[in-house]
């Protein structure tokens, strides 16, 4: 949970694991358990919910473990009941969805009566670099993820968030914000989320300095880029650290 004077947003999970292994993700290595019901959804929602008490959740984030797009159905049950006025009350543009790129998830989001947002998880600005890092880009190419994109962008009118994930010396380079750049740059509606990576094994994240020249370079580019604030790092609750403890049925 991210929390200040103006706004909590809580980070949900959608999933017990996480079927797509990404080498990056702590998740992806405990592998896939099981899909949430709706309900062991909204009792995460619930816990931050009592836990805040008089100040009440304004943002919901899908981006904890799992796929929301292959536990869709609940998914959306759960976030109808998150949106109603008589329940959690939070806004339907004040909740986001992360994918992989779920063809399917992209297509059934477009045709749903709420205007909530669409993130993707791109991490790499070319088929051979994401490849390596997120074996799911072999069965839904970064091609064709953009174009799923761009059909959802003619349908609901609504922006895409980017995420991209920095990796000191693999995916951090100004050759890598070029490519990344040249693939967005006829796409207004979209925009970047930058995020340091946090330490599962294997890599290490970008450092300051390189973060910055990456979105600077965007920025002078006209792509409106971010970079996520980074908390949880300490107990390893961050962006792409969660993993389950105990038994797990």
């Amino acid at each position: 949970m991210l929390r200040n004077d103006k706004r909590s947003t809580v980070c949900v999970s959608s999933q017990v694991g996480c079927p797509l292994d990404c080498l990056f993700c702590a998740t992806g290595k405990m592998g896939f358990q099981r899909n949430l019901t709706h309900w062991e959804i909204l009792e995460q929602v619930l816990l931050f919910a009592r836990y805040l008490k008089k100040q009440r959740i304004s943002n919901i984030v899908f981006m904890g473990m799992g796929e929301p797009f292959l536990n869709y159905d609940n998914v959306m049950e759960a976030i109808k009941t998150i949106n109603d006025a008589d329940c959690f009350n939070v806004g339907a543009r004040k909740i986001s969805i992360s994918t992989a790129g779920i063809f399917s998830g992209i297509e059934k989001l477009s045709k749903e009566d709420i205007q909530i947002n669409l993130s993707i998880s791109l991490h790499a600005p070319n088929n051979q670099l994401r490849d390596r890092i997120m074996p799911i880009n072999k069965k839904y190419p970064l091609s064709r993820v953009l174009d799923k994109a761009d059909d959802y962008v003619k349908k609901t009118n609504r922006k895409v968030m980017l995420e991209y994930l920095m990796i000191k010396g693999l995916n951090d380079s100004l050759k890598e914000a070029e490519e990344l750049y040249r693939l967005i740059k006829n796409r207004p509606l979209y925009m970047v989320n930058l995020i340091r990576y946090n330490p599962t094994g294997g890599f290490k994240g970008s450092d300051t300095k390189t973060v910055k020249a990456f979105k600077d370079y965007l920025e002078k580019k006209g792509i409106f880029a971010t970079q996520r604030y980074e908390f949880g790092k300490d107990i390893k609750g961050a962006c792409g650290q969660l993993i389950a403890g105990g038994e797990n049925k």
